[in-house]
């Protein structure tokens, strides 16, 4: 049964709304308070949940947060005047599916509306993936920053929720786009990906919509644009803050309508895509200072995944070097391990360019390496020079011989893993040691030497 609940305290919305929605096929019922609103989610079936945020006694928040609660498998959609956007944008954070700000379009609405329906309809094993798939994704770490992006990653997967995802060059936000996309109900259909950065602001738009036989010169054919072949699956716009202003407008009609037209073309196209974007720009920084659309921001930033850089996640650092080791060894048929002495030095480095410059300095040692071995001899000179100052600086600072100095950091590092790894698993051992990749003996000889025992 497809019922639709509008809470709304306003009697002229509540009918227009259920009238659109009957008229679509829809069973709907209504409510002119939060309060209202529970009683019928008690007594009936309901799928998907429209409400204003604005109302006397239960307001739309204080309804979401119930709704989150005891009902989590049901969508919620949050209407709202367009002044109360960011309070919006703040209720997706806590679970609403999308928004609608007034007036609205009657074409926008139920656009957002069957999104929700698919969401609603989706089985319910769906909406929670068991970590081991997350882990599969090539997202490598055992930081708390890492596990709250697998965190993240599974709760907003197997929904069609639209996701911005920030952090530094190098940091992997592509990764976590392609983890959102394999692990979500679409993960069969086209994951499209476009790199808005590297499209001059000409041809961005052709680029992102398609353009028919005879546009413009050169137009030979008609060829579909990101958006058409996107169709079913996943668009990810990464460097989203590159895309011109006069774009922003288009690109923001195409996600509330997800529906549009061809560079000369008068056909309109709908479709049903599903956006990723990213940026390394401070997006809202763009927003202040006129550069980035607010209404465009608040409608991709519905829900945010931070990456932190390598430098804020250092224990992130030795499985990273444990796999790419691992993954080039495999692809350059070589058999090359690394000395724990530079393995002691690799933490040390602040990693400007995070993680592509960790695999790319591995790579390059791995090529350098004698003896199927990296020692000291095959760390460039620039990086030396970066880690001689690292030492100079804690030299001053601390008397301590150098390698007993980072034999406590990377000893320390080791540690604070152990005790994640047995709050994770409840304090069961086996389970512990089977996550960090030791032996059951191996991880108790771990646990004597720090004193966790107990």
């Amino acid at each position: 049964m497809n019922k639709i609940l509008i809470v709304d305290d306003e009697s002229d919305m509540r009918l227009v709304l259920s009238a659109m929605l009957k008229k679509e096929g829809f069973d709907v019922a209504s409510a002119s308070n939060g309060r209202e609103a529970l009683q019928i989610l008690k007594s009936s079936k309901v799928s998907v949940v429209v409400t204003d945020l604005k109302m006397s006694d239960i307001d739309g928040m204080e309804l979401l947060n119930h709704v989150s609660v005891q009902y989590p498998e049901i969508p919620v959609i949050m209407i709202t005047a367009h002044g109360t956007v960011a309070t919006a944008v703040e209720a997706m954070k806590k679970g609403a599916l999308d928004y609608i700000t007034k007036p609205f379009d009657q074409d926008e609405f139920k656009s957002v509306i069957f999104k929700a329906m698919r969401t609603s309809n989706l089985k319910k094993d769906e909406f929670f993936l068991p970590p081991e798939e997350i882990e599969h994704a090539g997202i490598i770490g055992t930081s708390k920053s890492t596990l709250d992006i697998f965190d993240a990653i599974k709760r907003v997967a197997p929904t069609t929720t639209t996701v911005m995802i920030t952090g530094e060059t190098g940091t992997g936000k592509e990764l976590v786009a392609d983890a959102i996309h394999n692990n979500s109900p679409r993960k069969n259909n086209p994951l499209i990906k476009l790199n808005c950065a590297a499209i001059a602001a000409t041809l961005m738009e052709s680029e992102l919509f398609g353009y028919e036989k005879g546009a413009f010169t050169g137009a030979i054919v008609t060829k579909p644009g990101k958006f058409e072949l996107a169709h079913t699956g996943t668009l990810f716009l990464d460097e989203v803050a590159e895309i011109p202003q006069d774009m922003q407008v288009k690109l923001l009609r195409v996600i509330q309508e997800q529906q549009f037209e061809r560079v000369g073309g008068l056909r309109t196209i709908k479709v049903d895509v599903r956006i990723i974007a990213a940026t390394n720009q401070n997006l809202l920084q763009q927003v202040k200072v006129g550069n980035f659309r607010e209404d465009l921001y608040y409608r991709l930033n519905v829900f945010p995944v931070d990456i932190p850089p390598l430098r804020k996640r250092k224990e992130d650092i030795l499985p990273l070097i444990d796999y790419f080791l691992n993954k080039f060894n495999k692809k350059l048929g070589l058999s090359v391990g690394m000395e724990n002495e530079v393995k002691e030095m690799l933490p040390l480095y602040e990693w400007p360019g995070n993680i592509r410059e960790l695999e790319n300095l591995i790579e390059r040692m791995m090529l350098l390496s004698k003896n199927n071995l990296i020692t000291s001899c095959e760390i460039p000179a620039e990086f030396k020079e970066a880690l001689n100052k690292v030492t100079d600086t804690l030299a001053d600072s601390d008397k301590k011989p150098f390698k007993e100095y980072v034999r406590g950091q990377v000893e320390n590092v080791e540690k604070q893993m152990i005790v994640k790894c047995l709050e994770e698993s409840g304090g069961n051992i086996t389970r512990a040691a089977k996550k960090m990749g030791l032996s059951r003996k191996g991880l108790q000889l771990k646990m004597i030497k720090y004193n966790l025992r107990k």
